[in-house]
């Protein structure tokens, strides 16, 4: 088994954007082309690509509970 690490991190992100894009685009209404570029663009994905943050173990639910809250701070999840 390969450990995760900064290195090879990348290898797992098209995943995470890939589920993130189809639950955001579902719920927004944006196309999957403005979900992922919101997605590339937001705080959550600029930690997400920090393997110290272990954020890459959370899963879609859990990373996308994560954005929302980012997108809408007023609602508070």
């Amino acid at each position: 088994m390969t450990n995760i690490t900064q290195d090879n991190l990348y290898l797992l992100l098209p995943s995470k954007v890939s589920w993130l894009a189809g639950m955001l685009s579902e719920d927004t209404g944006a196309d999957v082309v403005e979900a992922v570029r919101r997605i590339y663009n937001s705080d959550l994905y600029r930690k997400l690509e920090v393997e110290e943050t272990k954020l890459w173990h959370e899963g879609p639910v859990a990373l996308y509970a994560e954005i929302f809250q980012e997108n809408n701070p007023q609602l508070g999840m």
